[in-house]
């Protein structure tokens, strides 16, 4: 179906204003240019049902349109139908115009917080240097049973430092780890520096590697709240066996505790050992005379020649609670 020469175009659907084909479509004509007669028409239907509508007028002559209709009434058209004429059908909307469809939602996808790193399901938070442990405001002396330390137990080979730690760490009312400086050396195979073949730099970077792990390995437990004791041969002339590198690997909260037995006692548990934590008895000697250098330093120090495992536990409660309540300088 055309439009007539010169008439308007549809108006694009703008809200509040409903557009039929009724109200656009021009309205019959005669030859001749005289209208008929108008007639009154009924409500005009929703948009997208069929409609009666008047004859299409001739190509170049001028059509009457009725006035448009107010919002809601039902509009006047011009000439009616012929009786028994077929219905025609409403014009299609002009080119470049289509009828309004819904809008659609615009789905907005929020992306989800990631999870933190966990290990299983506890999460980790990161290690950090172990700070110096605060004391209870309590009058009375601390309990070292129930609080979160680092524990740094030295004495030479044969002093029994792996049994009093495990021990210690056994009988704790707060959770405890034993970290053993030897365990970790031991974790080398091929390759494994022996102590009994003496001090090198193969076996000095060992060492330095195993402390290191050591150090992180506290800081981790302490992060988590877990407590831990440590057991090395810390020799107090030589800075790279010295404390100096456990306090920088593990931090300046790590309490240092000396056990040192008479040289008798030293002797007789290292006879007792196998493979190769067995020294020399002169190795023994020699070592346990560069511990006598921790007398003077200012570190506690625990001589345990006639204490039991037990008891020298006991004694390593009471020396921790006096350092936490009165740290060492060192």
């Amino acid at each position: 179906m055309q439009h007539a020469v010169g008439s308007p175009l549809p108006p694009p659907h703008q809200s509040g204003h409903g557009w039929t084909p009724a109200a656009h479509d021009p309205g019959a004509h005669h030859p001749g240019g005289h209208p008929g007669p108008a007639a009154h028409q009924g409500p005009v239907p929703h948009q997208g049902s069929a409609a009666h509508q008047g004859p299409v007028p001739h190509q170049g002559s001028a059509a009457h349109q009725g006035p448009v209709p107010h919002q809601g009434s039902a509009p006047h058209q011009g000439s009616a139908p012929h009786q028994g004429s077929a219905p025609v059908p409403p014009p299609p909307p002009a080119p470049g115009f289509a009828p309004p469809g819904p809008v659609p939602h615009t789905l907005h996808h929020v992306q989800a917080p990631q999870a933190p790193e966990t290990t299983g399901h506890v999460p980790l938070p990161p290690g950090g240097p172990v700070g110096m442990p605060s004391a209870p405001p309590a009058a009375s002396a601390p309990d070292a049973s129930t609080t979160t330390i680092a524990v740094l137990l030295i004495g030479p080979a044969g002093a029994g430092k792996t049994s009093v730690a495990k021990y210690w760490a056994d009988h704790r009312r707060v959770p405890t780890a034993h970290i053993s400086l030897d365990d970790v050396r031991e974790w080398v195979r091929s390759g494994f520096a022996d102590p009994q073949s003496g001090w090198n730099d193969n076996s000095e970077a060992q060492y330095r590697l195993a402390r290191r792990t050591c150090g992180f390995a506290a800081r981790n437990f302490l992060a988590n709240g877990i407590s831990c004791i440590l057991d090395d041969a810390v020799f107090p002339d030589r800075p790279v066996v010295g404390l100096g590198g456990w306090k920088r690997h593990v931090g300046p909260g790590l309490l240092p505790v000396v056990l040192l037995p008479g040289l008798e006692i030293v002797l007789e548990r290292n006879a007792e050992r196998a493979g190769n934590r067995r020294l020399t008895d002169e190795e023994v000697a020699r070592i346990h005379g560069r511990m006598a250098g921790w007398y003077g330093s200012g570190l506690p120090i625990i001589d345990n020649s006639q204490l039991d495992v037990p008891q020298t536990a006991q004694v390593l409660d009471d020396v921790l609670a006096r350092s936490i309540a009165s740290p060492p300088n060192w």
